[in-house]
């Protein structure tokens, strides 16, 4: 039997750079707070709980942070956050550094820029996600969220509006395009930018190729991670013997007779430790 890890699994860029600035900012001793999960993957966030760092949910728990005699440390997420949350911090007196992806970024650069220029800001994504949550909190002007394709044959902008279209990093590939699509006949495509991140593109694409060869298809991530969720959306569609797993605990696989391979892959916030312990575990016991 054949266990095959997809070339792109685990760690993407911005989700290492939260976790290492985390870390880095560990050794200076400080009182580290971190504004929502630093990412989602459960594992992640109670390693650096016992480590000290603590969460801050939303942002009444960040009006109670006061600068003292010692200033309190706040480190923004991969996922990014709203205007307002750096306008708190900055009232408050607040250390705040910024670990948000840098293609994150971009898109809060992309919206701010176009809603201030007068466009109807559509973001296509999960509008509970904190990443769209942020990109939102960019926009001065009129936005909406828009998740599946259904919503946008539904939606109907105004008369002369100008509409400008980006989408969550982590969002399904081929369902942007589908809705890009909806858009374009009907006759609003007055500015389109993807901005699904490559390392997302990448991730989905390996791990489809994978599962279409896969007897049995493993996707390591956190219950909360949108890209670990879409990964195994795409995985299922492939391969009917496939298994959602946040760590080797929760991996209890039924076989089918016969297997040939097994395919593992993992969402970006999922560490490489977790992976390995997946990979060996198949390897030795089946």
């Amino acid at each position: 039997m054949e266990v095959r890890l997809a070339d792109c699994a685990g760690f993407c860029f911005g989700v290492k750079r939260a976790v290492d600035t985390v870390y880095e900012q560990l050794k200076n001793g400080k009182t580290i707070y971190t504004y929502g999960p630093i990412v989602h993957n459960e594992e992640v966030v109670r390693e650096l709980s016992e480590k000290g760092v603590r969460v801050l949910e939303n942002k009444e728990d960040l009006k109670q942070l006061k600068a003292g005699e010692n200033i309190p440390t706040v480190i923004i997420r991969a996922h990014g956050v709203a205007k307002e949350i750096y306008d708190i911090m900055e009232a408050n007196g607040l250390e705040c550094i910024d670990a948000t992806c840098p293609f994150v970024k971009k898109i809060h650069r992309i919206v701010e820029l176009k809603s201030n220029e007068g466009y109807h800001v559509i973001v296509v994504g999960d509008p509970k996600h904190p990443e769209v949550e942020g990109i939102v909190g960019w926009c001065p002007g009129p936005v909406t969220v828009l998740e599946t394709p259904d919503q946008a044959e539904n939606f109907v902008k105004t008369e002369g509006e100008k509409l400008c279209i980006v989408s969550q990093t982590t969002y399904n590939y081929n369902k942007f395009q589908y809705i890009v699509e909806i858009f374009e006949k009907k006759g609003y495509n007055d500015s389109v930018v993807n901005t699904i991140c490559n390392a997302t593109e990448e991730r989905q694409r390996s791990a489809k190729t994978i599962a279409a060869d896969a007897d049995v298809m493993i996707v390591i991530g956190g219950k909360h991670s949108s890209n670990s969720r879409k990964l195994y959306e795409i995985c299922q569609r492939e391969c009917e013997h496939t298994y959602f797993i946040q760590t080797l605990d929760d991996l209890h696989l039924d076989l089918p007779k016969a297997v040939r391979l097994v395919g593992i892959t993992a969402g970006a916030s999922t560490p490489n430790k977790l992976i390995e312990e997946v990979q060996n575990y198949v390897r030795i016991n089946f």
